[in-house]
């Protein structure tokens, strides 16, 4: 059974994700702050954070960033606020998907699934290693290093690397990032692609301005150079 920690001060949403993701065979824990959020986290044994962004003393992009340091665990943004920096802020610190109050619980359901097998998906992924210039993927490992340097990503830029890695050279549309990455249950728009790939420059790009590896390609998305030049 796959563990739900709903971070949310709002007790009768809190109260009724619990009940509605319990009804879909999940265990739900609750924290009304970020700060028991985080004491949860740090326990151990979440597969999944569902993630207020306005949460009192300590607003939700800062327990993002808190728990991105320690942990891969997915998260998923909920936010009252219709301004598109907000939802990018959330995603640079870390989340990897989001959805905007007030949301169709059944859309709800949808992202978080989609969440939970693109994660099984990398875990029982074939084992082996694939490489790219001064970029080498462990998949059974869940590593990536950069000129043998280990680099930390999250499981969502991981899965963007790979996709990346397993394609050198040639140019993937956005449609097809966003399709493959959010298996179909994404309902936002490509922006949220390109920040995740802005995210995935700055970690593995000396100059993410002028990229080596992840080329932008006008009209079409992006792809990896397979001569990182």
């Amino acid at each position: 059974m796959k563990k739900i920690l709903v971070i949310e001060d709002e007790a009768p949403l809190a109260e009724a994700l619990k009940y509605t993701l319990e009804k879909e065979g999940y265990e739900v824990e609750v924290a009304g702050d970020g700060a028991l959020g985080l004491e949860r986290v740090k326990a151990g044994g979440i597969d999944l954070i569902l993630l207020d962004l306005m949460l009192p003393t300590m607003d939700g992009l800062e327990v993002c960033k808190r728990i991105r340091v320690e942990s891969s665990v997915p998260i998923l943004i909920l936010t009252a606020k219709d301004s598109d920096i907000d939802e990018v802020l959330g995603l640079e610190m870390g989340a990897d998907d989001y959805v905007t109050k007030p949301f169709n619980m059944r859309k709800l359901i949808a992202r978080l699934k989609a969440l939970l097998r693109r994660v099984e998906g990398e875990e029982s992924a074939s084992s082996g290693a694939v490489e790219c210039g001064d970029i080498k993927m462990d998949l059974e490992k869940h590593e990536v290093y950069l000129e043998m340097n280990p680099i930390y990503l999250t499981p969502l830029e991981f899965r963007l690397l790979e996709l990346f890695m397993r394609r050198p050279g040639k140019a993937l549309s956005r449609e097809y990032l966003v399709n493959q990455v959010w298996e179909g249950g994404f309902y936002g728009s490509t922006k949220t692609l390109d920040v995740h790939i802005r995210h995935l420059r700055k970690k593995i790009e000396q100059d993410p301005s002028a990229p080596r590896y992840i080329k932008t390609v006008r009209g079409i998305g992006y792809k990896l150079s397979a001569h990182e030049g």
